[in-house]
């Protein structure tokens, strides 16, 4: 498709924006959304443990267990070969892999417990671990929808829209995947076009996906080529970051397995996430679906100690349950909440950073998708979670990036962000002067203490409607949706990408026709 085609194909708002968009005598001074300034929040309130120390111990006593009598299979034969070269007990005829506890241990006390991740715009580094809480964008979904269009396969154009979501908002720190799979390009140039894209769209911390060594070894040279350092400045330091989940029940697979290690080698995160859905890929139990989840992950955690002691990595969860009469997956569900927190509870045990997901099973932005992404959300912030994948925009299990959802969710995460601010309680907080001052009969409208106070006193929604049941009628009953659905086209219609440098945009492009001159990644298609 040229760029003429490509820049026909898009709508209105979009081909005003590639011609130069309004001259900026003509742009409107009101942004699109009222958002806060960037920030790194931090929860400051104590986590919510529902184990004791006793049960944690014997959690961790079960995933041991595991390690040692029943072992993992490491579907890699290099891998194989580290951890056989390390003294464990491997079954080179299936690649079942036994490790004892103590030597576990030690490769996990080898991890950081906090990590910086510093991406091309320096500004925008992140803190991996402590208690700093990030929320990355939906990932990897191969739908996406949104009222206008209805639910569509993913493509380029879409792909490129959730990138500028993600851009904009400052509530997301993080591009956590592809938002949505872009299908009309083919898998074997694929993560050429996206890493592109999402180095030139966005300057925060990008993913890349660990699906064999073309394309996480491309995805390291283009962002090292996007931050314009050396290679020894670039395993100096965490630039991007990697996520793999385990085959759950209790194998690793290759591809991932490869990937995760070539990034191990340069000093980059990994994180670990077994796909524990209790009662299909793990026990009916809670605790029992966190023993196994616990022993594939720290499995990964030490072959990449193994390979690079002291390489940044991430422990994951993912533990939900499935609806024992059709084995749908299920989420935001009390089951899920409880996998989380006690999660948590493991993370700290092993001194290591936590990664959670708010994730619901919503077919579309209705209540359930509401109720379900809260109660997703609010597990990951009373567990002590550090990095929130699918933060914005998860829908149907994660079949499906939601362009609605997406901004519902930053409304959501923005609020989230303001109850976790640090309460302070000095005299003018206290307020003994104001309340003498209005005393038994007047009001604080008009007080000193309020009007010092009244534009910054409490959080102010950009998508909530809190007018009263006849203005809102009067105005077109516009439902949160639709509300949604005005405030994401205004983002697009406005975007504006990150500054780069010329030359540096240059030999990136460079970079990527080359390597599709040369076939890209190998492919099934």
């Amino acid at each position: 498709m040229t760029k003429e085609q490509e820049s026909a194909d898009q709508p209105k708002h979009r081909q005003r924006k590639r011609q130069g968009g309004r001259s900026a005598n003509t742009r409107r001074s009101a942004p699109a959304v009222r958002q806060p300034p960037w920030t790194l929040p931090t929860v400051t309130d104590s986590p919510i443990e529902p184990l004791d120390e006793t049960a944690i111990q014997r959690i961790h006593d079960a995933a041991m267990r595991v390690l040692e009598d029943i072992g993992i299979v490491f579907l890699c034969d290099e891998a194989i070969s580290i951890l056989e070269m390390s003294g464990c007990d491997v079954d080179v005829s299936t690649g079942n892999v036994r490790m004892g506890r103590d030597f576990v241990m030690e490769q996990v006390r080898k991890a950081p417990a906090e990590f910086d991740l510093i991406p091309r715009n320096s500004e925008h580094t992140l803190r991996i671990g402590g208690d700093t809480i990030l929320f990355g964008s939906v990932a990897s979904a191969p739908n996406c929808s949104d009222l206008d269009r209805g639910r569509r396969v993913g493509d380029r154009e879409s792909y490129r829209d959730l990138l500028k979501l993600t851009q904009y908002f400052n509530c997301i720190h993080m591009m956590a995947g592809y938002p949505v799979e872009p299908l009309d390009i083919h898998p074997s140039i694929r993560h050429l076009d996206c890493i592109y894209d999402a180095l030139t769209l966005c300057d925060k911390p990008v993913h890349a996906y660990s699906l064999g060594k073309e394309r996480i070894e491309d995805a390291m040279e283009m962002v090292r080529i996007a931050a314009g350092i050396s290679q020894e400045e670039f395993e100096s330091a965490p630039r991007m970051f990697t996520n793999i989940n385990s085959t759950s029940p209790l194998k690793h697979d290759t591809l991932m397995l490869d990937g995760a290690m070539r990034m191990a080698r340069r000093g980059q995160p990994v994180i670990i996430t077994p796909f524990t859905l209790a009662g299909a890929m793990a026990p009916a139990t809670i605790v029992g679906a966190v023993v196994q989840q616990t022993a594939e992950a720290l499995a990964a955690v030490t072959l990449l100690q193994v390979v690079r002691p002291g390489a940044p990595v991430v422990l994951g969860s993912f533990t939900s349950n499935v609806d024992m009469s059709s084995g749908a997956p299920a989420f935001g569900t009390p089951e899920y909440m409880r996998a989380t927190q006690i999660s948590g509870q493991m993370a700290r045990f092993y001194n290591l950073p936590y990664r959670a997901s708010n994730a619901c099973a919503a077919n579309c932005p209705d209540a359930q998708a509401a109720w379900e992404s809260a109660f997703s959300l609010w597990a990951c912030v009373t567990s002590g979670v550090n990095i929130v994948y699918h933060a914005a925009g998860w829908q149907e299990g994660g079949l499906c990036a939601g362009y609605e959802k997406f901004v519902m969710d930053c409304e959501t995460l923005q609020q989230v962000m303001h109850y976790m601010q640090q309460l302070t309680a000095s005299a003018e907080d206290l307020a003994v002067d104001a309340i003498r001052e209005v005393g038994p009969n007047g009001n604080f409208f008009s007080a000193a203490h309020t009007l010092e106070r009244y534009e910054t006193a409490f959080y102010s929604p950009f998508l909530s409607d809190w007018r009263n049941f006849e203005a809102w009628e009067e105005q077109g009953s516009v439902a949160t949706p639709e509300r949604a659905n005005g405030v994401w086209k205004k983002i697009l219609n406005e975007f504006e990408s990150p500054a780069m440098d010329a030359g540096t945009k240059e030999e990136l492009g460079a970079f990527v026709s080359r390597r599709k001159e040369e076939g890209g990644a190998p492919s099934d298609y």
